[in-house]
């Protein structure tokens, strides 16, 4: 064998030995410590539907797909035409009626005035009498003139009570045709994009019909799958880490908000047929909202990736877990 043929044979054995090296040293950096469990996921985020409360016409839409929006944020205008002709209908009913309780209230004044006339004529009847001075007979017209006025004015102070309370009635009405009227303006619960336009400016939507659908940003987390002997040595609070398959290097910081008291399959986006076909605890890794807030122009649902929950809290991350991605400082 020439000396030429040696070197290359050693120089082979030497790059076979490097790559093999070099893997292991890749598993050994990667391998978990005993205290840190693992599993397969993928980032996703609760969904809000904008709906209408009752049938009307789509008049303006002010977001579309993509559009990143803010709580109280317009979104849907939807026709109010008739709902406001309802509601002048109604306003001009409340003040009708309240200028017959002004009616009915004068007309007590003036009955009220009238008995303390006739309670004074009574009086006066009744000293002429005592004094021989008067008829019997004209004290008891006065007498009657009395309680004739009092059932009159009984019977205004009963119409005035049923008159405030169409009064009452009728303001209602005002306050639900304007709450109505309110609901029509879709308006943004939550900070989140939108993830679909289902109308489009002239359509009808029905009662609970769907405008719009978001992404809840507020809300963001992955959800990973634990055997029982892992999953009950989790605690809710506990540290977590995210790490997606298109950002290995930058593990995003997260804590553990959900452990499933029951045991499932795991769903189909897991990798391996063998893992989908055992029981598995389902345990949900949030992103804090200051995270997301921060990010929030790159936040995607839908990405894959890793999930780490501690186990034992006493136990350290590795370092290629340890310096995790967090919330961006206010003049940082």
């Amino acid at each position: 064998m020439s000396k030429k043929s040696l070197l290359w044979i050693v120089a082979a054995v030497v790059l076979v030995a490097s790559y093999f090296g070099y893997q292991y040293w890749q598993q050994m950096q990667s391998a978990l410590p005993k205290g840190i469990a693992s599993g397969n996921g993928r980032i996703e985020a609760k969904l809000v539907d904008i709906t209408a409360k009752e049938a009307l016409r789509v008049q303006e839409i002010r977001a579309d797909e993509g559009d990143l929006v803010n709580p109280g944020q317009v979104l849907v205008l939807l026709d109010t035409s008739t709902l406001q002709a309802q509601l002048q209908e109604a306003k001009l009913n409340v003040a009708a009626t309240q200028e017959k309780v002004a009616v009915v209230r004068a007309a007590i004044i003036k009955t009220q005035s009238e008995i303390n006339l006739a309670n004074i004529e009574v009086r006066r009847s009744s000293a002429l009498v005592a004094e021989r001075a008067g008829s019997q007979r004209e004290l008891d017209v006065r007498r009657t003139a009395v309680q004739t006025t009092t059932a009159g004015l009984q019977e205004d102070e009963a119409q005035l009570r049923t008159i405030e309370q169409q009064v009452k009635v009728a303001e209602a009405q005002v306050s639900t045709i304007q709450t109505r009227i309110d609901d029509a303006t879709l308006k943004s619960p939550v900070r989140g994009r939108v993830l679909y336009r289902l109308v489009e400016v002239g359509e009808v939507l029905g009662p609970g019909g769907k405008a719009l659908t978001l992404v809840n940003l507020n809300d963001v987390y992955m959800e990973i799958f634990l055997p029982s002997e892992q999953a009950a040595k989790v605690k809710i609070g506990a540290e977590a880490r995210i790490v997606l398959d298109v950002l290995p290097n930058r593990p995003v910081a997260g804590y553990v908000s959900f452990v499933s008291p029951e045991a499932q399959f795991t769903p189909k986006q897991v990798e391996t047929r063998s893992e989908r076909e055992k029981l598995m605890f389902r345990v949900k890794i949030r992103v804090p909202e200051q995270t997301v807030e921060s990010y929030i122009d790159v936040v995607k649902t839908g990405v894959r990736g890793v999930g780490y929950v501690k186990i034992d809290q006493a136990t350290a991350w590795p370092a290629s877990l340890e310096n995790a991605v967090s919330p961006v400082k206010n003049g940082g």
